[in-house]
């Protein structure tokens, strides 16, 4: 069985940083991506990062491009998202997901396919 924990919300000021881990298990596949999700109070899911096992690639939504940095420490099947220069609009419920299909960005949005997805961990910044 797959299973997704997400850790690392809070509370953080604009401009601070967070860091979020995704500690996966059960994953059987040689090739996967982890992606880091975000759902805002009345918005819609947004894509926020993914990486692949498969070569380390990593792809980032527009939103959060050169401010946030997902990384993966193999040793410990677990994903992390450095957030860094936290806006008040990326406050959200954080979620972690993984999938074997697919993880791009398109027009600056990111999408991926997700087969198991975690809980979330709540993120909130004040201005």
């Amino acid at each position: 069985e797959v299973q997704l924990q997400a850790s690392g919300g809070g509370l953080a000021q604009t401009g601070e940083s967070l860091r979020l881990s995704c500690a996966a298990s059960g994953i059987t596949s040689d090739e996967y991506t982890i992606g880091w999700f975000r759902q805002a109070p009345g918005k819609e899911r947004e894509g926020v990062s993914c990486i692949s096992s498969a070569d380390g690639s990593t792809y980032y939504a527009d939103s959060v491009k050169g401010r946030f940095t997902i990384s993966a420490d193999n040793a410990k099947n677990t994903v992390y998202l450095q957030m860094n220069s936290l806006k008040p609009e990326d406050a959200a419920e954080y979620y972690c997901a993984a999938g074997v299909d697919f993880c791009t960005v398109i027009a600056g949005k990111l999408f991926a396919g997700m087969n198991y997805w975690g809980k979330g961990t709540l993120v909130t910044v004040s201005s």
